[in-house]
C-alpha cells in the first residue's frame, strides 16, 4: 500500500471534517464491507483522498454527488460498478461491491460472473444496458449509438447521464485503488482470518 491510511486522531484539524463526512456517508450508504482499519483510519479509496486532499477533496465531492443524486435502479447501479471494477481488475473495488451488490439482490452467480469480467446471460434489460455502457466506457472506447440508445430506452436521459458519470467516477476510484496498491482488507484492518479468507 502506497498511501497509508491515517488514523482520525492523527489527521490535521482542517482534514477532520472531510474524514467525518466520508465516515458518515460510508456508514449510511456503503454498507457490508470493511472500510476502516482497527484504529479508525479509513481504507480503500478514501485513504489516498485524505492523504492528498488537494485532489482528494474534489474526488470525494464527485463521489458524494453520485451518492446524493442516485436514481438508477440499485441492481443496474451495482452491475455498472462491478463491471467497471472488473475492467480495471481493481481488487478492493470488487471486494466491496460484491457485498453491496449482494445486499441489493443481485444473485451470487451474476456477481461472480461480472467480477470475473464476463457478461451474465440472465441480466435484466436494465442490467444489460448498464453492463454494456460500463464495459465500453471503462474499456476506453467510444460508446456506440445503439448502446447509448438502449440505455436511453431503459433509463431515460437523466438516469443515462447518471450512469455515464457513475462509470467515470468508478474509473477514477478503480484507478486510485490500483495506483496505490490497495487490495482487499486483512488483519491490519481488524478482519478475522476466516473473514479475510472469504474476502480474498
Amino acid at each position: 500500500m502506497r498511501a497509508a491510511p491515517v488514523p482520525p486522531a492523527e489527521l490535521p484539524a482542517d482534514l477532520r471534517p472531510l474524514h467525518d463526512e466520508m465516515d458518515g456517508y460510508i456508514a449510511e450508504h456503503l454498507k457490508g464491507f470493511v472500510s476502516h482499519r482497527a484504529d479508525g483510519a479509513l481504507v480503500g479509496p478514501f485513504a489516498p483522498m485524505l492523504r492528498f486532499p488537494a485532489f482528494g477533496r474534489a474526488a470525494w465531492t464527485y463521489t458524494k454527488a453520485l451518492i446524493d443524486n442516485t436514481k438508477l435502479p440499485k441492481p443496474a447501479h451495482e452491475v455498472a460498478i462491478l463491471a467497471t471494477g472488473a475492467v480495471f481488475n481493481s481488487r478492493y473495488e470488487l471486494y466491496a461491491h460484491e457485498r453491496v451488490a449482494d445486499g441489493v439482490g443481485l444473485s451470487p452467480e451474476k456477481i461472480a460472473t461480472i467480477a470475473a469480467g464476463q457478461r451474465p446471460a440472465d441480466l435484466t434489460e436494465e442490467e444489460q444496458a448498464a453492463y454494456d455502457v460500463a464495459v465500453t466506457l471503462a474499456g476506453g472506447r467510444q460508446l456506440p449509438q445503439s448502446t447509448y440508445d438502449r440505455a436511453i430506452k431503459a433509463f431515460g436521459q437523466e438516469q443515462t447521464a447518471e450512469l455515464i458519470y457513475l462509470v467515470g467516477g468508478y474509473c477514477l476510484v478503480s484507478l486510485l485503488l490500483n495506483a496505490y496498491d490497495i487490495s482487499v482488507p486483512g488483519r491490519e484492518e481488524g478482519l478475522p482470518d476466516d473473514e479475510k479468507h472469504a474476502a480474498g
